[in-house]
């Protein structure tokens, strides 16, 4: 029997779900494998309908589905509606993505005499992967779980999804599962476009299922690693997209606190303590300079952080790991600056913490990433000694940088030095809050992340996608976007890049 649990008081309920037996865990991606070829058959055009409806349904279910992850979360009614909108917007984006078909990357050589002689006709599109599983993350219900952006981009490249209920939230993924097969039912979609299985050790047996050809994966660098450890005994290996661990480090320059220690001050406590501090793009350490203004901004942020009331963190495990990781840091040399308020009761509650510590004591044990609202406070004297520290601190998703006009040759140089170290630069904003975009990237170096693909934004479907070539083929053996009437994506013919007419 799964058990639900309100990390709001601690208390837990039974449901009535069942762990997922290995025996339905095989039947389950199988018809995942066999829903696979129908489903890219059917087209471009069904797809977008069948994530046109999903995003219909959500709204239709979102009373429900606000109250039952409220209940699992602890997240406010707010943010979960935000989410959930995010959620819809997501399905809708890869609508609209995958009817303008660039995505497809189509591009035809015809036959001819070339510089190197007479050539053949070759063509080549993406085309999906196969049937995918999907591990969601605890701190994101629905962007980042059975109604998120791994799920939506693997429906829309063609790629039947079998996706992993969370044990912080499983009757939020079973409601979210049965929200999207009702969908896909509604428009016809194969049985098996959609599945769901529930437990550990069912989720370590769909990675090593044979008819599942890739995963995606938001979690813990622990987890993820145990999951590898599965696919690695498999004969076959396949593809594993995981976002693992950030520490997003957040630079304020000597003018930007000069100007704005305040506002700065403001604005870095809602980023280090939104959602409890739970957020991947959380800034965890933030660089500040020495001196009058970088001590007023400080001592505006420790303020904040004095004032604040505790927070709900999303299950026991995280909340045990928090006092673990300050235990670990205090031992490593941080030094406590402020803390907030505690709470009563027996919820996953816990306060804001700043610790603080200097640029050249700064360690990659110091840089251990925290889930909740803890931020390390790096006081430094030269932009120079920004750049050493951050080369001792794991690579992350995002790196932010405060300042002013008139530092916009040092500016440059310090996002030089940064550009190696994350996958996207933040400049006079904060790195939590990830559009979903056509332009945006949500990935960065080992550890963030183990692949150079996205999970946010259209591009993430480029992860369940594999190229083919077709030679010298028959007209009936080519996708409809190959053959040479086509007109309905952009392609590159003969390295003429050709738009559809519209």
């Amino acid at each position: 029997m799964i058990t639900t649990t309100d990390p709001r008081t601690g208390v837990s309920a039974a449901t009535d779900l069942e762990k997922t037996s290995p025996e339905e865990v095989a039947a389950i991606a199988a018809l995942a494998a066999s829903a696979a070829r129908d489903l890219a058959a059917l087209g471009r055009e069904f797809r977008a309908e069948m994530l046109d409806a999903m995003a219909v349904a959500l709204e239709g279910s979102r009373e429900q589905l606000v109250q039952t992850a409220e209940a699992e979360t602890g997240l406010t009614a707010a943010r979960l509606n935000g989410e959930l909108s995010r959620s819809a917007f997501q399905l809708s984006l890869f609508a609209a993505a995958i009817r303008e078909g660039s995505y497809l990357e189509a591009a035809i050589d015809h036959a001819g005499d070339t510089p190197l002689g007479p050539q053949p006709d070759v063509r080549r599109m993406l085309v999906p992967i196969g049937a995918v599983a999907v591990f969601g993350s605890s701190n994101f219900p629905f962007a980042f779980s059975v109604l998120g952006g791994d799920v939506a981009s693997a429906l829309a490249a063609g790629c039947p999804v079998v996706a992993k209920a969370h044990g912080s939230h499983p009757l939020t993924s079973a409601l979210s599962y049965e929200t999207l097969l009702a969908a896909a039912r509604s428009v016809g979609a194969p049985e098996g476009t959609i599945g769901i299985v529930y437990g550990q050790e069912a989720g370590t047996q769909l990675v090593k299922d044979p008819n599942i050809t890739a995963v995606g994966f938001t979690g813990s660098l622990g987890a993820a690693e145990a999951l590898q450890a599965a696919i690695a005994t498999r004969p076959e290996p396949i593809p594993f997209f995981g976002e693992l661990s950030s520490i997003n480090p957040l630079v304020v320059t000597a003018g930007a606190a000069a100007a704005r220690s305040s506002a700065i001050a403001e604005g870095l406590f809602a980023s280090y303590t939104g959602s409890a501090g739970q957020l991947c793009t959380k800034p965890g350490l933030a660089f500040v300079p020495s001196g009058a203004s970088g001590d007023e901004l400080v001592s505006a942020l420790s303020s904040l952080t004095d004032d604040a009331g505790a927070g709900v963190l999303l299950n026991s495990r995280i909340r045990g790991s928090f006092d673990a990781i300050e235990a670990r840091l205090v031992d490593a040399g941080a030094r406590a600056l402020a803390r907030g308020q505690e709470a009563e009761g027996e919820g996953y509650t816990v306060p804001p913490t700043m610790l603080e510590t200097t640029a050249g004591e700064l360690s990659a044990e110091l840089a251990e990433e925290c889930f909740g609202p803890m931020i390390v406070v790096v006081r430094y004297d030269s932009v120079d000694e920004v750049v050493e520290a951050i080369g001792r601190v794991p690579r992350s998703l995002t790196a932010t940088v405060h300042s002013e006009p008139d530092e916009d040759d040092l500016v440059a140089d310090l996002a030089a030095s940064l550009e190696p170290f994350a996958g996207r630069l933040v400049f006079n904003g904060y790195p939590t809050g990830v559009r979903v975009s056509w332009a945006q990237h949500h990935g960065g170096p080992w550890p963030a992340t183990n692949t150079q693909h996205t999970s946010v934004g259209v591009t993430a479907i480029r992860r369940w996608l594999r190229p083919i070539a077709w030679q010298n083929a028959p007209a009936a053996v080519l996708p409809a976007e190959l053959r040479d009437d086509d007109v309905s994506v952009p392609r590159r013919v003969d390295g003429v890049l050709t738009l559809p007419a519209r």
